[in-house]
């Protein structure tokens, strides 16, 4: 079957793009993508955008045959720029705080001139900070599995400065100074509370990954339905789990800063939960129970 193509942006055509193209039976959507980067010349097959004519909606099933889809044999072709893997922008993102409230703790007495000795309740927020992007570290490269290859590059610049700004460098200033509430504090209670807050919140957060991963075959992205692990509560339990964690992370360190963090991740997270409810429904009809809360029970 040929398949016309043509460019998504007139104003910026692909140098080289074919007029029609025919791949072989059973072709998928990423292999298409291959053979258009070699007849332009691309490196990177990851820059091929192939959208539907019709609707100009993206095809995002790397794995989709194009037999199988309704596209009036013509599709649209947009050279989507340099690509970046998504597993190499997250242990970038993570690696990033991970680095700084090191660099906080390691050089306190030329960042403060009366930095004096850090508390029990800093050293505990310190290890609950760092070990819970450990954590996701650890996840990224032998847990979680991408339903895409790449993102654009730029997006490794807006993502790393959400984390390295906030969770890194305002949270390590807000925590490590001599004068914070971290440093003052006297309440050993309230520490071992947020400890423990903290770690119910990543186990439960690091279940729901593994559960979530179990779920997909290597290199596949089909989708299934969760279950278990709060999934029954909202849509997206890893991110409750995520903002509990963080809670506890508050109550130990007493810092606004870490409260503001998690309240602009926390808007974002909700609206990914909400793309989430509506894929599954739209996916799987009536086989998904519908939740009314995606991320927090009763509230969001």
């Amino acid at each position: 079957m040929a398949i016309t193509l043509s460019d998504y942006n007139s104003k910026r055509p692909i140098k080289g793009l074919p007029k029609a193209i025919e791949p072989p039976t059973g072709t998928t959507v990423q292999g298409l993508k291959k053979l258009i980067a070699l007849q332009t010349g691309l490196s990177d097959f990851n820059r091929i955008g192939l959208y539907n004519s019709s609707t100009s909606k993206p095809l995002k099933d790397r794995n989709l045959r194009i037999d199988d889809l309704a596209i009036d044999d013509r599709l649209l072709v947009k050279d989507l720029g340099p690509q970046v893997a998504w597993r190499t922008v997250f242990v970038v993102e993570y690696l990033g705080p991970i680095l700084i409230h090191m660099a906080f703790v390691a050089a306190r007495g030329h960042v403060w001139s009366n930095a004096g000795a850090m508390s029990t309740t800093q050293w505990l927020s310190f290890a609950m900070i760092v070990g819970h992007f450990v954590k996701r570290e650890m996840e990224t490269l032998f847990v979680h599995k991408f339903s895409a290859n790449t993102m654009p590059a730029r997006n490794i610049y807006k993502n790393s400065f959400f984390y390295w700004a906030l969770s890194g460098v305002l949270c390590a200033w807000n925590i490590y100074g001599p004068r914070s509430l971290a440093a003052t504090a006297d309440l050993p209670v309230m520490d071992y509370l947020g400890l423990a807050i903290f770690l119910f919140g990543e186990t439960g957060n690091a279940l729901v990954h593994l559960h979530l991963s179990s779920l997909r075959a290597p290199g596949s992205t089909e989708r299934k339905i969760p279950t278990g692990y709060g999934f029954a509560l909202v849509t997206c339990p890893n991110y409750m789990y995520e903002v509990l964690s963080w809670v506890g992370v508050i109550v130990t360190s007493r810092s606004w800063a870490v409260a503001v963090f998690i309240a602009v991740g926390g808007a974002q997270m909700f609206q990914w939960a909400l793309g989430k409810e509506r894929a599954y429904r739209k996916e799987f009809g009536d086989k998904y129970k519908k939740k009314r809360y995606v991320m927090l029970p009763g509230l969001l």
